[in-house]
């Protein structure tokens, strides 16, 4: 697991000052109420996850960043995987969520926690400790729902919450179920309170509603004031969002998201991000952070920066391992080092799955060969030609290379043992124009 520092080693006085020069925090209770509770004794504080799909994204990352920063301070973590709430779901800027199956949402919880654990210290002493509201709320009556939990909400404040507002305001409005659900996650919250002495809670800037509902709760059958703080929703150059309720989903499980097609989602960001995703996504030192940011600025063409943060969350995700994977099978695409035929099956098509050719009716495939055909006509199959003639003209003034090898014979044919992983042949024209084709 990635070494993850704390406030003190990365250049900050305070926790809560360094959470803020990362821009990890948006919203809060009482700046020097937190403050002080985070510079004392060691606190309980928790996060909850529903398992509203098979994986965490990169907006949940978010939270468990900021989840590892709290834990290497040495204070306590509760990870709640809602094994009730994913039931429901919260509600959505927009639109009534699809209910998924018990059996359905009961995996996909045992999914997530894997994944958690994976991010934070599991071990040690001081591990993350894994609840579920279900436990909790699963026989809770509803006549008990009603009089211990819901007599304590005023529909005032609950039709006042951000989301909720929107929703009734919509074509589609909002259900009781939805409605509802802000009273579950404030139970949630003094459930925690009074089995553990959880006094933190930590959420997206969407969810300010919701961890406010448990803030409040407490504050009125237990007379504490407990704390919670938001992170902001990170956002692209253009201003969307990187989570899955926008279509462009950054997955943290490496079956939806491969470690090379993740590694390459942060190295490609632009030079202009880097300053912000630097801050939020690795536990580099402020000064180390400058550094980066200044050569961005200076000599954007080395994209050192790019380089630095695709290592560092990439590895702090999938581990060092396979980050390296990714990184040995970019160099070897392009001929820089490496050796092709050394890349795991997974990590070569995740690889070259952007080098897919558009088919007729508009959906994409690798373009398909078989043994004996001519490297030539593979060539023009691949897209890298547009026709047999020009791919053997290329050939000829040696422009042409399979797998890295460069092809002097025109009628050069493939072989057996061209195919990667028994699958793939590799065919670059020049330097940088890469095609792929598939054995059929």
């Amino acid at each position: 697991m990635a070494h993850v520092i704390d406030f003190k080693e990365a250049g900050f006085d305070t926790l809560l000052d360094e959470l803020e020069w990362r821009g990890l925090i948006s919203q809060s209770t009482d700046r020097e109420r937190l403050a002080e509770a985070l510079n004392g004794e060691p606190i309980t504080y928790y996060c909850g996850f529903d398992p509203t799909a098979p994986s965490l994204h990169i907006g949940n990352l978010v939270q468990l960043i900021n989840m590892r920063h709290l834990q290497a301070a040495g204070h306590h973590p509760i990870a709640l995987v809602g094994g009730a709430t994913g039931l429901i779901g919260d509600p959505r800027q927009s639109g009534e969520r699809t209910l998924n199956p018990k059996d359905v949402v009961a995996q996909w919880a045992e999914r997530l926690k894997s994944q958690i654990g994976g991010i934070l210290e599991t071990e040690g002493a001081n591990p993350v400790r894994f609840v579920s509201n279900y436990e909790w709320t699963a026989n809770m009556t509803v006549i008990d729902f009603l009089r211990d939990v819901g007599k304590n909400f005023r529909l005032g404040t609950m039709l006042a919450k951000d989301t909720v507002a929107r929703r009734l305001n919509s074509e589609d409005g909002i259900s009781f179920t939805e409605f509802s659900y802000q009273v579950l996650q404030g139970n949630d919250y003094l459930h925690l309170f009074d089995e553990y002495h959880c006094t933190l809670q930590l959420g997206g800037n969407d969810q300010w509603g919701n961890l406010t509902s448990g803030l409040d709760l407490i504050h009125k059958v237990r007379g504490v004031d407990v704390n919670v703080f938001t992170s902001p929703i990170i956002t692209d150059a253009q201003g969307k969002k990187f989570g899955k309720s926008e279509g462009n989903a950054v997955w943290i499980d490496g079956t939806m998201l491969s470690p090379y097609r993740f590694y390459q989602f942060w190295f490609n960001r632009p030079d202009v991000e880097m300053e912000s995703l630097l801050k939020a996504f690795t536990f580099l030192p402020k000064a180390e952070i400058e550094r980066l940011v200044e050569e961005s600025r200076t000599n954007p063409g080395a994209r050192e920066a790019q380089r630095t943060l695709a290592w560092e969350v990439t590895s702090f995700v999938h581990g060092e391992a396979a980050t390296q994977a990714a990184i040995d099978a970019s160099a070897a695409l392009f001929g820089r080092g490496g050796d092709l035929a050394s890349i795991d099956e997974a990590t070569l098509e995740a690889a070259l799955d952007g080098l897919k050719v558009e088919n007729e009716d508009g959906s994409k495939d690798f373009a398909r060969v078989a043994v004996g055909d001519r490297v030539a006509e593979a060539g023009v199959r691949a897209g890298l030609f547009k026709s047999i003639s020009e791919a053997r003209k290329t050939i000829r003034s040696g422009g042409v290379y399979l797998n890295n090898v460069r092809v002097d014979d025109e009628e050069q044919v493939l072989g057996e043992s061209d195919l990667l992983q028994g699958r793939f042949a590799l065919i670059r024209r020049g330097k940088k124009a890469l095609g792929v084709v598939a054995a059929r």
